[in-house]
């Protein structure tokens, strides 16, 4: 479908940019509440990288959507937190 009236989502699976744009967007989800909760419980990076038995650095690539982060090192920064990442399949 090309032209006026196509809908973005069209746009974006016509470029071939839907599924990367959806995932990118579910990370940056995700990794935003891990910042607030951080927030909320007053958790440095530099804390929570001693929890997690890792460097600050490793924390910052946590935290950044772009970097290729395993949904199981997610997992770990939300336990570390007491919390725990929840994906479903719809």
């Amino acid at each position: 479908m090309n032209g006026i009236g196509q809908s973005f989502d069209d746009f974006m699976i016509e470029q071939d940019l839907y599924d990367e744009a959806k995932e990118l967007s579910a990370k940056k989800l995700i990794v935003l509440e891990l910042k607030q909760e951080m927030e909320a419980q007053k958790l440095s990076k530099s804390k929570i990288a001693e929890k997690m038995h890792t460097s600050r650095v490793a924390v910052d690539n946590i935290l950044d959507p772009n970097y290729n982060t395993s949904i199981g090192t997610l997992e770990r920064l939300a336990s570390v937190l007491g919390k725990k990442l929840h994906i479903s399949l719809q």
